[in-house]
């Protein structure tokens, strides 16, 4: 029985050039920042803590001024738009799994046609008079690891025996995911863990390559 491909693809740093997290707290965060991104990078403190107190260095009323400045800057990475064209086409379900906020992943994709594809992301609250993140997609009673938007929990939804799942990703962020994913197409990063745990991967460097590796890829499970 051939098996129905789906796409679990993270957004900062792969369907966006750069991290736009960090792009965020580099443009308008005091100076704690920095201390806060090392502990989250080597794992000190969960992604989940380490991007609320982030956030939390924001005012709320920088909203628009962040928006502004994250749409301009964010660079989408080439291909994107035919890789979800390539996706709907061939019937293969692609789901955004981001590590992101709503506030600025929402108008980053406002551009493209992405009615039909479901987007995981954190929320934000900008009652208070700095911002607080909500996280509406939280780890589930598999992972303890304090994801905030837990790739795993979502990527388990999914029945191994009925779909092969693969993750597309760059960082830290997707490699719980890539552990338990069928296939990886990675780069940076998740690539060189990739290749260190010998997971079943290969890497990419734009959406076109992504599209021929899927190729292949159908060749073989569908």
């Amino acid at each position: 029985m051939s098996k129905k491909l789906v796409l679990f693809c993270d957004f900062d740093g792969t369907i966006t050039e750069k991290d736009n997290i960090v792009a965020i707290v580099r443009k308008f965060a005091p100076p704690e920042w920095e201390a806060l991104t090392e502990q989250i990078l080597s794992q000190k403190i969960s992604v989940q803590e380490g991007v609320g107190k982030l956030f939390q260095l924001l005012p709320s009323s920088l909203r628009q001024d962040i928006i502004d400045f994250i749409v301009h800057e964010a660079t989408i990475r080439l291909g994107f738009a035919e890789f979800v064209s390539y996706c709907r086409e061939e019937g293969i379900e692609l789901l955004i799994t981001s590590g992101g906020i709503d506030f600025f992943l929402e108008p980053i994709l406002a551009p493209f046609d992405l009615s039909d594809v479901p987007i995981y992301c954190n929320g934000s609250d900008f009652s208070g008079e700095r911002i607080t993140i909500t996280w509406p997609n939280a780890c589930d009673e598999h992972c303890t690891n304090g994801c905030g938007m837990c790739k795993t929990t979502i990527i388990r939804r999914y029945d191994p025996a009925t779909h092969f799942r693969i993750v597309i990703g760059d960082s830290i962020t997707d490699l719980a995911g890539a552990k338990i994913a069928d296939y990886v197409i990675a780069r940076s990063f998740l690539a060189e863990k990739a290749e260190e745990l010998q997971l079943p991967h290969s890497k990419f460097a734009t959406f076109h390559d992504v599209i021929r590796i899927l190729q292949q890829v159908q060749q073989e499970v569908v």
